[in-house]
């Protein structure tokens, strides 16, 4: 994977309690879907994204396992009801084992 941050938006980083808040997410990640040969004709080893969750402070609250038909730099877009404040966690693996993290903090307005 990429040593560059992953980029996160929030459509509202302060929303009040019970309102639908948008998250995006993108990472750097080559995505070799183990079918393209290199120029000698050698197959180049699968090595993509299997797995993304997100967790509000350490309760999981979205997880993806994405397949070989997912493009390069994988981006992910989803809703999800704000129901208390905390930190999220965001955590890409890839078949190599490596392991991108990235963090956005929400706090529900008063």
């Amino acid at each position: 994977m990429s040593n560059k941050p992953p980029r996160i938006w929030l459509s509202n980083a302060n929303p009040k309690a019970g309102e639908i808040v948008r998250m995006r997410a993108l990472i750097l990640h080559r995505m070799e879907s183990g079918f393209r040969k290199d120029q000698d004709g050698t197959l180049i080893a699968r090595n993509i994204v299997n797995e993304f969750e997100v967790r509000l402070d350490g309760d999981l609250l979205f997880t993806w396992n994405p397949e070989t038909a997912i493009g390069q730099n994988p981006y992910i877009e989803f809703t999800f009801t704000a129901r208390k404040s905390g930190e999220l966690q965001l955590r890409w693996v890839d078949d190599e084992g490596a392991v991108t993290t990235g963090s956005s903090t929400l706090t529900l307005a008063s």
